[in-house]
């Protein structure tokens, strides 16, 4: 299943790259071709020949190849924290437990504190870190690849202040 998955996203680039740009200057052309016959207002619209479609398509291939590669590996990162922190509570585990539970108490007791203190300190610090990565990942990789767009418009977030004002200013 992985290595037909795989096969259908290598088989969508040449699609993308050529197949998308043929029918855009098709679709681009029929209606130039419509607005020719039917509306005469005297707007003039950009033309677009085949090559500038394709060249605009190769760049958005790219950036699409490049963000599933960026995406892909922003999950790796993610699933590699998490196979170290599988293997660290292993290594824990059977050093500062198993060595010690079959010793008097006193050892066992000590081997527990060890092996408590430890996982606190190192394994759960590694979870903080682990989901302060993933909603930072959320936040930069899939919410800016959808909706951000660096048209050179300055953010002006929602403010219920600016709101109040203008509203107060108004009246």
């Amino acid at each position: 299943v992985q290595n037909i998955l795989l096969l259908i996203a290598f088989a969508s680039v040449p699609v993308l790259l050529f197949a998308k740009p043929y029918f855009l200057s098709r679709q681009h052309s029929s209606h130039a071709h419509h607005h020719d016959e039917g509306d005469e207002h005297g707007e003039e619209e950009e033309e677009h020949g085949f090559g500038e479609i394709l060249i605009h398509q190769a760049i958005e291939t790219i950036e699409f190849v490049l963000g599933m590669v960026s995406n892909t590996a922003s999950y790796l990162r993610l699933w590699a924290l998490s196979l170290a922190h599988s293997e660290l509570a292993t290594v824990f585990w059977e050093k500062a437990m198993l060595s010690t539970i079959n010793s008097n108490f006193v050892a066992a007791f000590i081997g527990y504190g060890i092996f408590a203190g430890v996982t606190f300190g190192v394994l759960l610090m590694m979870d903080v870190l682990e989901c302060f990565l993933h909603a930072l990942r959320l936040h930069w990789v899939e919410f800016q690849n959808k909706f951000f767009a660096a048209d050179g418009v300055r953010f002006a977030p929602y403010s219920f202040k600016q709101i109040i004002d203008e509203h107060s200013a108004a009246s």
